[in-house]
């Protein structure tokens, strides 16, 4: 009888093994695949159980979530949906998220470990930690500013406090309520063909996904160069500069929209925004000393993220004399994201540094103990601080005596430069309307913001577009929300 009760102990400890062993390979070998299986609904209904956690703006949330009643409970809300999607991207139960809601959304969603009180507490427990909230930069009388003067334009805007690297404005238009894809019915498949079908492609963040030619913004970069490199001593001193200049190794002549440019000195030229003299000064700095000042402002880097990713701005390395003098002057294969130019105004207004800009401040557990703060970021020399000295003079003349007068603040120092770029087979596309500044009011120890303005005209109005017309009193209407505040 004994050896009976040992053979049938010895079986049913043999089951338990297996039951065992059958229960570690279905929880932890095949647990991905039935997480990844399109018929396992659990981990969608356990996301949406509880409402999502905000996105702020100036203490105020911009997001929300509704309580459908259904299996998939929570939608997310977006409160002024088009004017802060650039930031905040969408959170779609069928299409997934975007942006910030996508760089965030462990601890948006309540997933991330760092909500938990404890290591490991949730996964003891079997608990789900409520969303946290992101807190941004944005200032949002300057998001708006941004927003309304681009009104039904196709453009984008991006602003930074030069101290900081802090991201103050972020608007891309055309724009589209990111709300209209929260839920997954029918009417949210209906719009996501319709903004997917859409040639204007509102979807698309043009402040940091999209690079354009700079144009003459970029004989900010070109200027910088030249004088770091000690090519330009005196502002005033002429710069032996022909008109027209042929591209070395070309028959091609290179002229001015300006009058003025033969031989002019160097603020004359940046006053007067003359090709000639600022492709020749790129010539003559050279392919290498070229690339490294544009590196040094950001060109060329693609690991910038602010958290979500940017688009790289690029300075051609492996060009010839006469390619170097296009590029110079923001053309050929230059191309550059908003938030690239205001990262270039701002290193001017900051002295020669160019600081990391960032979008979010902190973030926070629901019941608002901190979670993470953005600290202290990282800096980099992009110019000499003598150098910067001289090109926040030349900036400022642009505004007081240039083609920057229409971004002239009462009461505030501003400095500007404006850019019309051209692009396409021959020039043949619809030029871009460009203006990067910066502005210091009165009061001030230093300058407070630093904004990049582009406007993609069209075929009806080229003949009108400029940066002077176009750009800069957009850039002057988010400069002056800034400095109100």
């Amino acid at each position: 009888m004994t050896r009976h009760i040992r053979h049938a102990a010895a079986f049913c400890a043999l089951l338990l093994v297996a039951l065992l062993v059958n229960a570690a390979r279905v929880q932890i070998v095949q647990a991905p695949a039935y997480d990844d299986n399109p018929a396992n609904r659990r981990p969608d209904i356990a996301r949406y159980q509880q409402p999502r956690g905000d996105i702020v703006v100036g203490g105020e949330p911009v997001t929300g979530s509704r309580d459908t009643g259904e299996h998939l409970r929570y939608e997310r809300t977006y409160a002024d949906g088009p004017l802060y999607a650039p930031v905040t991207g969408f959170a779609s139960q069928a299409y997934g998220t975007t942006l910030l809601e996508h760089a965030e959304d462990g601890l948006l969603s309540g997933a991330d470990p760092l909500l938990a009180p404890l290591p490991l507490w949730n996964d003891v427990t079997g608990t789900h930690n409520a969303g946290g909230n992101v807190v941004t930069t944005i200032n949002g009388a300057a998001q708006r500013a941004a927003f309304e003067g681009l009104g039904r334009r196709t453009g984008a805007v991006a602003a930074i406090e030069p101290s900081t690297g802090r991201i103050l404005a972020l608007v891309s238009t055309p724009s589209y309520d990111p709300q209209s894809l929260s839920g997954n019915d029918t009417g949210a498949a209906r719009t996501w063909q319709r903004l997917n079908g859409d040639p204007d492609r509102p979807m698309l963040n043009r402040a940091v996904r999209r690079t354009y030619p700079p144009g003459s913004t970029f004989k900010v970069v070109t200027a910088a160069a030249a004088l770091d490199a000690g090519l330009v001593r005196d502002l005033d001193a002429p710069t032996r500069s022909p008109e027209p200049y042929t591209l070395p190794g070309t028959r091609t002549r290179l002229a001015n929209e300006a009058d003025g440019c033969r031989n002019a000195s160097l603020r004359e030229a940046f006053e007067r925004s003359c090709n000639t003299v600022f492709a020749k000064l790129g010539v003559d700095v050279g392919v290498s000393g070229m690339a490294a000042t544009a590196e040094a402002f950001g060109f060329n880097d693609d690991g910038l993220r602010i958290p979500f990713s940017v688009a790289r701005s690029t300075f051609d390395t492996s060009v010839d004399r006469a390619q170097l003098g296009l590029s110079s002057i923001g053309q050929y294969n230059t191309r550059a994201t908003p938030l690239q130019m205001a990262m270039v105004a701002a290193a001017v207004a900051g002295g020669g540094q160019v600081r990391a800009p960032y979008l979010v401040e902190r973030t926070v557990r629901a019941g608002g103990s901190l979670v993470a703060t953005a600290g202290s970021r990282p800096s980099r020399e992009a110019m000499r601080p003598s150098t910067a000295a001289r090109l926040k003079e030349l900036m400022t003349g642009v505004v007081e005596n240039g083609t920057g007068a229409n971004a002239a603040i009462r009461g505030a120092t501003v400095g500007g430069k404006t850019g019309t770029a051209q692009h396409g087979v021959g020039n043949s596309g619809t030029p871009y309307a460009w203006f990067v500044s910066w502005a210091q009011g009165d009061q001030d120890v230093e300058p407070k913001v630093a904004v990049a303005v582009v406007v993609e005209g069209s075929a009806a109005d080229r003949e009108r577009i400029s940066g002077s017309g176009l750009a800069a009193p957009i850039a002057r209407a988010v400069m002056e929300a800034v400095l109100a505040g």
